[in-house]
């Protein structure tokens, strides 16, 4: 296991199409919700308790080997919103292009064929974890961490929020992303025996219903 490809999987360069995307912080902004550092924190802690773990606990059972299949479908019914679902498959697919071209897998090259538009990206990174030789606690720090330094990135640009300021949200929230990495991981590992009904299943009707209104915009700067 290399340490240093966990980085190279979890850097923002690396070219996945991530940048494009706000997690909800954009539709959040317009309607109030971050207007600073500490309301930053806020979103960022109810998002890495729900949508979070949900994707750490898809990315940790496809690092273990859980059919890929199952947790598409698994992720699928953890997404209410289409505009969810198809911003999770088109990131899914930038993400497989970029894996495969770093870690050439026959695993990968799989669930290319088998989702041609592009699986769910929790689903598409575990399984990038495992090509890197990663372990499934790595695939759910990756997927946890996605999940809160994204906003935090795209709250820096939508307000201007003093960079130094977004960095000090990520750094205080570190332990709470321990814990969700560790309750995704246990779930992740019952759902090898027990089947993805095991896997972590949180509500954020919030980021739902703000994602639906967010694709509806005739102009943002951000695709989700």
């Amino acid at each position: 296991m290399s340490r240093a490809a966990l980085l190279v999987l979890a850097d923002g360069r690396f070219p996945a199409g991530g940048h494009a995307h706000s997690g909800g912080a954009e539709a959040a902004v317009k309607a109030g919700r971050i207007s600073g550092a500490a309301s930053l924190a806020d979103f960022c802690r109810g998002r890495l308790h729900t949508a979070g773990l949900v994707a750490a606990g898809l990315a940790a059972a496809a690092a273990l080997g859980t059919d890929p299949v199952a947790l598409d479908r698994a992720a699928d019914a953890r997404t209410p919103s289409p505009a969810l679902r198809l911003a999770a498959r088109k990131l899914g697919r930038q993400l497989l292009r970029a894996a495969r071209a770093t870690w050439p897998s026959a695993e990968l090259d799989a669930l290319g064929r088998e989702f041609p538009k592009g699986a769910h990206q929790p689903v598409v990174l575990g399984l990038a974890a495992r090509a890197a030789g990663l372990g499934p606690v790595d695939a759910a720090y990756c997927a946890a961490y996605e999940n809160v330094s994204g906003p935090a990135t795209a709250t820096v640009r939508l307000l201007s929020l003093d960079p130094f300021d977004a960095t000090a949200v990520l750094a205080r929230l570190a332990p709470e992303v321990d814990r969700v990495v560790d309750r995704a991981v246990e779930a992740a590992r019952q759902a090898v025996d027990g089947g993805v009904d095991a896997l972590p299943a949180a509500s954020a009707p919030l980021l739902e219903i703000g994602a639906e209104a967010h694709a509806a915009w005739p102009v943002r700067l951000f695709a989700s």
